[in-house]
């Protein structure tokens, strides 16, 4: 593992409100497969928004879905991570050693009233909408084979994301009542994540756009939790020059640590800070603190998602 040092700065939080306090960032893989370039995208704008900061970058294994664990996973990300010059500062959290954490906050939601059992499987509720609330004042107990949800009123939920804009949801309109506790035991992603932030002192969260329907559900959670509200910024998804989600071609591959200097350059443009050719074949070592010094997230293009441009050679 490598570390490097982190001084105070200014963040923001709260959607965008400034406030003063030791900047850290963070950059939380969940270890179902190897880093692919999009996985690199994400890292890079994390990593940068820290380092121009003068912060504190963390790395954090997200590792509760442990079916959809791939063994070895986290230890190639690690070793990918270190091979492409990214430092991080302390030990690597993990989330799979947390569930005393987790279950500390249950506590205190089940104790707010904030919690109900639900007994209602994937198969019983209807598709993508939203919970109808049927176990809502059943009053089940809670044990194996029962999923934890909590209570979400009407009202919108609204925060400034530093890349995307404006974001208001009605969380009681889009998904209604969620979990917090998954029916086989572990916590629900949500709950998790949120925990961690806070534990960790997290000031910002730099990730993908395919989050950010998901960060409503965070902020309610912080707010039922009395857990500060990390500033956000959701970079593009990268997808296929078609459009489509990165498949199973060369840019969801594994990352080549043969390559690093080249792919770094690479997502370097993607992020828009548009590297000279005088950069080409130069080390690691000497593109992170070009990167670092005209870092801006003002630079990202401000949109959804961000598809790859053709090989030129291959097409694809």
């Amino acid at each position: 593992m490598k570390s490097s040092t982190a001084t105070a700065t200014t963040a923001t939080a709260d959607g965008g409100r400034p406030r003063t306090l030791p900047y850290v960032g963070r950059f939380a893989p969940s270890p179902t497969g190897d880093l692919h370039l999009g996985s690199l995208y994400t890292a890079a704008g994390a990593y940068l928004e820290s380092r121009s900061h003068r912060g504190r970058f963390l790395v954090r294994i997200e590792d509760l879905d442990r079916p959809r664990e791939v063994p070895g996973a986290a230890g190639r990300i690690l070793a990918t991570l270190e091979a492409f010059g990214f430092e991080w500062d302390g030990a690597v959290m993990r989330q799979s050693a947390r569930s005393d954490q987790y279950a500390a906050a249950l506590r205190t939601l089940t104790e707010r009233g904030l919690l109900f059992a639900c007994s209602c499987s994937r198969s019983q509720l209807p598709g993508s909408a939203p919970y109808p609330g049927t176990c809502r004042t059943l009053r089940l107990a809670s044990g194996p084979g029962v999923a934890l949800r909590i209570r979400v009123e009407p009202g919108e939920i609204v925060f400034t994301d530093r890349v995307q804009g404006e974001f208001r949801q009605n969380l009681a309109a889009t998904g209604g009542d969620f979990i917090v506790r998954r029916r086989d035991g572990p916590a629900a992603y949500a709950l998790a994540v949120v925990v961690d932030d806070a534990a960790q002192g997290v000031t910002e969260v730099v990730r993908g756009a395919d989050l950010l329907p998901s960060t409503p559900q965070q902020i309610h959670l912080q707010r039922a939790l009395a857990l500060p509200t990390p500033a956000y910024a959701h970079l593009p998804l990268l997808t296929e020059p078609d459009g489509a989600k990165l498949a199973k071609s060369r840019h969801s591959r594994r990352l080549d640590d043969a390559d690093a200097g080249a792919q770094l350059l690479r997502v370097f443009a993607l992020l828009g800070l548009d590297p000279p050719l005088s950069l080409t074949g130069a080390p690691v070592a000497e593109l992170w603190p070009w990167a670092v010094d005209r870092w801006s997230l003002r630079r990202v293009p401000r949109c959804p998602s961000l598809a790859l441009p053709r090989d030129p050679v291959t097409g694809s």
